[in-house]
């Protein structure tokens, strides 16, 4: 083992979702490694205690965990799970962790594009398989700002690629295949056979991997396991710069897919997965299912699944995303949690078992099966919808909006606004908070106004300033946040919301539904006048 003199480095602080930068700033002496050591001495892992690693295999990965696999070694871990060649998806990882490792360091910049300029990401997961709570990670902050040191062990060389045990001075490495136990969770979860007839009936899918994780877990599960016909997963084969493409599975990054499912000869069902395969997009044939409606379909028609017939416990969205799984909770009598973004909100109420599944407006969907949100469980849980009702994707929809009412509801995501001119629109609306309540912006009146503070009913911690709230009294919403997945300059994005329950209003363009709301909120935040930005970079 060996004590390498350091000196911390100033940009060391984790986000919502771990540290985030670009892959060159991982690559500068030392960077990774005091990261690493900051982590490791904070989480303080016993001799004995087992860690899983792995990563959604963007450039980088591999070298990076062939470092921390020698940092755990001489910060004395003996023993550390990782997926065959360094790849495991995050709710994957979620999954092993969760078989009884003490936690697990996940490398990934989710849907940010990878490559030697693009971005690298890093973070830990507790024992419980979520994302660490802030106490941890402010700690590790502290931690890295103070670092003098690092200690990593010299080990013989070891082979990723080869599945299997590996014995060495001090410590075990158990390489594991990273699809297996994953695809196994998901057989005990839904009705295989109901799928497997569904794709022997002629339906036909398309689901873009996006040259990304989920390629192999999607042509396991979905090709091998359940039938669907060869091809049915395209961009299957991860690649270190994700195909040049940006691993965001929305309508303007999936646009190969979105092609397809609106093109003469759609198909019956698509879907799209991101970098490590914890975000997803539904698509019926020439129909787009938004997170917010995705999410409360799938609580309306949980009970038509295996794995959750016996009901819901509760249900939880981030404060962002739309109300609709509120109304779906209120007609079955259960709870609904609003939380800040950021999944690691959710984990303490899954923990305590308060909530069933829970999701955000930014494609991720999960439930209690893992503590993280899952990409390719949600595309399992709507076939499993689909085979079970025997109706479209679309049919499906229309059917809870008719049921339920219809939020209409869309994001402008404004990218890399430098950080100054960001906070300058943050800081107006602050300013305008007291005098919004009762003022009429486009026809509706403010019935109040806050920057959004959550108190954790399980262990009383409190997160401030989770965003602008704007709440009108006919239930529409406008929310401001800045996105803390970014790794230049800042990213503002703006969510509008208005409710419909009108019969002959739940066929009109998102777009058509909300202009007048989106022209207020654009003008009430001077995003224009501030950022210089004409349009949004983009649009869901």
């Amino acid at each position: 083992m060996q004590i390498v003199s350091t000196s911390p480095f100033a940009d060391q602080r984790p986000g919502t979702s771990g540290l985030r930068k670009r892959t060159p700033v991982f690559q500068q002496p030392h960077y990774l490694e005091n990261f690493v050591q900051a982590l490791l001495e904070e989480a303080a892992l016993p001799a004995d205690a087992t860690l899983v690693v792995g990563g959604d295999g963007r450039f980088l990965n591999r070298e990076a965990i062939v470092t921390i696999i020698r940092m755990a070694a001489g910060n004395g871990i003996g023993h550390v799970v990782v997926g065959r060649g360094g790849l495991l998806s995050t709710p994957a990882a979620s999954h092993l962790i969760r078989q009884g490792a003490a936690g697990g360091i996940i490398l990934s910049a989710s849907h940010n594009p990878g490559g030697p300029d693009g971005d690298f990401g890093i973070k830990y997961n507790t024992a419980n398989g979520g994302p660490a709570p802030e106490s941890y990670t402010n700690a590790v902050a502290a931690r890295a700002a103070a670092l003098t040191s690092y200690r990593i062990a010299e080990l013989p060389a070891f082979d990723l690629d080869v599945q299997g045990t590996v014995e060495l001075p001090g410590i075990t490495i158990d390489v594991v295949d990273p699809v297996e136990a994953y695809a196994s969770l998901m057989e005990s979860l839904f009705d295989f056979d109901a799928i497997r007839k569904l794709f022997a009936s002629g339906f036909r899918m398309r689901m873009d991997s996006m040259h990304a994780i989920t390629g192999p877990y999607a042509v396991e599960i979905l090709e091998r396991r359940l039938g669907a016909a060869a091809g049915t997963v395209i961009n299957a084969v991860p690649l270190p710069d994700f195909g040049g493409g940006h691993p965001d599975p929305n309508l303007t990054y999936a646009h190969e897919l979105v092609e397809e499912m609106f093109g003469a000869q759609a198909l019956d069902f698509g879907a799209a997965s991101d970098g490590d395969g914890d975000r997803n997009m539904i698509l019926g044939q020439r129909f787009f299912v938004t997170p917010s409606d995705s999410l409360a379909v799938m609580a309306a028609n949980a009970t038509l699944v295996p794995g959750y017939r016996a009901g819901l416990a509760g249900v939880a969205r981030s404060m962002p995303t739309s109300a609709a799984v509120d109304t779906v909770a209120t007609a079955l009598g259960i709870p609904c949690f609003e939380t800040p973004t950021g999944w690691k909100f959710f984990g303490n109420l899954l923990d305590a078992g308060r909530i069933t599944l829970c999701g955000e407006e930014s494609f991720g969907t999960g439930s209690n099966h893992v503590r993280e949100k899952d990409g390719l469980w949600a595309v399992l849980f709507w076939l499993n919808i689909v085979a079970a009702r025997g109706e479209s994707v679309e049919q499906i929809v229309r059917a809870h909006w008719a049921t339920y009412g219809r939020n209409y509801y869309t994001r402008y995501d404004y990218e890399a606004v430098p950080s100054d001119a960001a906070n300058g629109v943050m800081a107006l609306l602050r300013d305008r908070l007291s005098s919004l309540p009762g003022s009429v912006l486009t026809g509706r009146t403010v019935q109040a106004a806050d920057d959004f503070s959550y108190t954790d009913p399980i262990d009383g911690s409190v997160s401030a300033k989770q965003g602008i709230r704007v709440l009108f009294t006919d239930g529409a919403r406008i929310v401001y946040r800045l996105s803390g997945t970014g790794t230049e300059g800042a990213t503002i994005r703006v969510y509008i919301e208005s409710k419909e329950t009108a019969s002959d209003r739940l066929g009109m363009e998102t777009a058509e539904a909300l202009r007048d709301l989106v022209a207020a909120a654009l003008e009430l935040a001077e995003i224009v006048e501030r950022t210089g930005r004409e349009a949004p970079t983009v649009i869901t």
